[in-house]
C-alpha cells in the first residue's frame, strides 16, 4: 500500500487532468496541515487524502498483534461514515450530515469496513459499510476507486477483503449481470506468454484496451483473489513456483498463484521493488515491497520472502519513521503474513512506533497477539477479521507504489 502522495505531485497531477487512484509517495517532508488533525486521528500530515485510510490501517495492523486502539480513535473512524454507509478519505465536520458534494469512496469504506470488523463492537457500520459497496458494485464485477468508475484492481482488492470480513461470501456478491470481483480480476490478469510481465495484474486496461503488468495492482489483487484482507496470513508453499495457464489462471487461486509468481520475478532482481516515478531511477519502493512480500507470503507460503523481508528489516525502518503510520502498518502487515516479530523488526519496534503516532492505546498485548485477537472478536459477537491502494497516475500505470499505505487520495470531483 503506499505513501503519502506528496502536496507538490498531487498538484501536479490533478493540474494535468490525470485519472489517479490512491496514492503512494511519501510524506515528505510536507508543509504544516492545512486542517487541524483532529486528536482522535493517527498521524501528524494532513489528512485530507488519507485519513480514514490511515486510521483504518493502524487499527487492523494493531489487532494482529492484540493491540486495542483508544476509544476516541474508534469513535472518530466511525464518526466518518455517512449515513448511506460510504466513507468520504476525511470530513473535517463530520457532524454535518454528507451530501452529494461528499466525495465518498470504495477504498476509504472498504478500509474502514475491515478496521471497525477489526476492533469489534461496531456490526452496524460494518454492515451499512458492506452494504455501499455491494450497491456500487460495477456491472463486471468489479470496483473503481469512485462510485460508477470504471473497475480497477487496486479497488476490487481492498473490497473483496472487506467483504471477507463483513458477513458476505466475496464470491457470492454479484453484479446484475452475475459477475463477481475475480471474474473482473481475472479481466486484468496478463497471460503466461507475457514472460516475465505473465501473472501480473494491471491496474486498468489502458485506452487501446492493453494491459500493462503493475506491481501494486498485482498485490492488491492476489489478496482479494484469496478473499483476504490487510492482514493476510501466511499460506502453503504451491506444487509449481512457475505461472500456469488455462481456465484456472482467471479464478481464485489461479489469479493468486500467478500473480504471487511474477512479484516473486520481480522481487528476485534486487530484494526490492523499484519505484517507476519519473526520475527514480533504481529507487527502492519500500511500500510496494512490503506489499509485494505480504502478498506473496499469502499466496505461496514464505519459502520466497525470507531475502526480501531481512532486506526490508535493513532498510525500511527510517522510510516508515518518516512516512507515518500506515507505513508502519503496512510493515506490520508483512511481518505478520511471514510469521515475523513485528516488534522485532531490524532493532525497530514497529508496534510502539505505529502505537506513538495516535492516541494511547486502551490496552496492548506481548504475547500470543493472535489468538488474544481472536478471542476478543469472538466476544465481541462482530463479523471475523480476514482482511490493503494504489496506483498513482495513469501515464504511470505500472507504478508500484503499494497497496496498503497512506494517501489513496482520488482526484476529487
Amino acid at each position: 500500500m503506499n505513501i503519502r502522495r506528496s502536496a507538490a505531485l498531487v498538484a501536479a497531477t490533478v493540474a494535468i487532468g490525470a485519472a489517479m487512484a490512491p496514492a503512494a509517495v511519501a510524506d515528505s517532508p510536507s508543509p504544516s496541515p492545512k486542517i487541524a488533525v483532529p486528536s482522535g486521528l493517527y498521524g501528524s500530515t494532513d489528512p485530507t487524502y488519507d485519513g480514514v485510510w490511515r486510521q483504518s490501517l493502524a487499527f487492523v495492523a494493531q489487532d494482529t498483534v492484540g493491540v486495542t486502539p483508544a476509544k476516541k480513535a474508534v469513535d472518530w473512524l466511525a464518526g466518518q461514515q455517512c449515513a448511506d454507509g460510504g466513507f468520504a478519505a476525511f470530513r473535517a465536520d463530520p457532524s454535518k450530515a454528507c451530501d452529494a458534494k461528499t466525495a465518498v469512496d470504495s477504498n476509504s469504506t472498504a478500509a474502514a469496513v475491515q478496521a471497525l470488523a477489526a476492533v469489534g463492537g461496531h456490526d452496524a457500520e460494518v454492515a451499512k459499510g458492506a452494504t455501499w459497496l455491494k450497491k456500487n458494485q460495477n456491472d463486471d464485477g468489479g470496483w473503481g476507486y469512485n462510485p460508477g468508475g470504471a473497475s480497477d484492481a487496486n479497488s476490487t482488492g481492498v473490497v473483496l477483503g472487506a467483504l471477507s470480513v463483513s458477513g458476505d461470501e466475496p464470491s457470492e456478491v454479484r453484479s446484475g449481470s452475475g459477475k463477481n470481483g475475480v471474474d473482473a480480476l481475472g479481466t486484468l490478469a496478463l497471460p503466461c506468454s507475457k514472460g516475465k510481465d505473465g501473472g501480473a495484474l494491471a491496474y486498468q486496461p489502458d485506452k487501446k484496451g492493453e494491459l500493462a503488468a503493475n506491481a501494486d495492482a498485482t498485490a492488491a489483487g492476489v489478496l482479494g483473489a484469496l478473499s483476504s484482507g490487510f492482514a493476510a496470513e501466511k499460506g502453503d508453499a504451491p506444487d509449481s513456483y512457475t505461472c500456469e495457464g488455462g481456465a484456472d489462471a482467471k479464478q481464485y487461486d489461479g489469479i493468486a498463484h500467478n500473480g504471487a509468481v511474477y512479484l516473486q520475478n520481480q522481487l528476485s532482481t534486487h530484494l526490492y521493488l523499484t519505484s517507476q516515478l519519473a526520475g527514480a531511477k533504481d529507487q527502492p519502493d519500500y511500500g510496494n515491497t512490503a506489499d509485494a512480500v505480504t502478498a506473496v507470503a499469502a499466496a505461496e507460503g514464505i519459502k520466497y520472502t525470507k531475502d526480501p523481508y531481512a532486506w526490508l528489516e535493513k532498510n525500511a525502518g527510517a522510510w516508515a519513521k518518516q512516512s507515518g503510520p500506515a507505513a508502519y502498518a503496512q510493515l506490520i502487515f508483512a511481518a505478520h503474513a511471514t510469521g515475523n516479530d513485528p516488534r522485532d523488526f531490524g532493532g525497530t519496534d514497529l508496534v510502539s512506533a505505529l502505537n506513538k503516532t495516535g492516541p494511547e492505546p486502551a490496552s496492548t498485548k506481548s504475547s500470543n497477539a493472535s489468538s488474544d485477537s481472536d478471542k476478543k472478536k469472538d466476544d465481541d459477537s462482530g463479523s471475523g477479521l480476514g482482511t490493503w491502494w494504489i496506483v498513482g497516475v495513469m501515464f504511470v500505470a505500472a507504478v508500484g507504489v503499494g497497496i496498503m499505505l497512506s494517501g489513496r487520495k482520488k482526484q476529487q470531483p
